[in-house]
């Protein structure tokens, strides 16, 4: 971390990334990164969406992260840390499927040794070796 607290360089999971211009940047990486998988979970975004404004808001977070960012591969050191984190979900009790996404982002992280800045740390509990920074939600900004 830098001198404000700040880490240098950091992952920002989907949700933390959909919010990205809601977010207070002191909460956030000076550096900010996103995941292949996160591309992979916006892109279902569009295609499941009930009505046309939905399916349009949800595109234009693709394209922005698209035209914004080049994603940290899930490559085969990723793949490896994934063992590890569907381990230490189940020795928690939680189901890897029912998180595959963020399952997937945070050995993501874990491969490349950034922590995971979201605004749902609890989506992450019980995942070893994982720096999890806690990013205020929106509606909490001004708290």
């Amino acid at each position: 971390m830098g001198a404000t607290g700040r880490h240098e360089t950091g992952i920002l999971d989907t949700n933390a990334l959909i919010n990205l211009e809601r977010l207070a940047p002191e909460h956030l990486p000076r550096k900010p990164l996103i995941t292949t998988v996160t591309l992979a979970e916006l892109s279902v975004g569009p295609l499941t969406a009930k009505t046309k404004a939905v399916a349009a808001e949800r595109q234009g977070h693709l394209q922005m992260a698209e035209a914004d960012f080049t994603p940290l591969p899930f490559d085969a050191d990723a793949a490896r840390a994934f063992g590890r984190v569907a381990a230490s979900l189940r020795r928690a009790g939680r189901k890897t499927t029912a998180r595959t996404y963020d399952a997937m982002i945070a050995a993501t992280a874990l491969a490349n040794d950034l922590p995971i800045h979201t605004c749902n740390p609890s989506d992450f509990n019980g995942i070893d070796g994982l720096n999890v920074v806690a990013v205020p939600a929106p509606q909490d900004k001004g708290a």
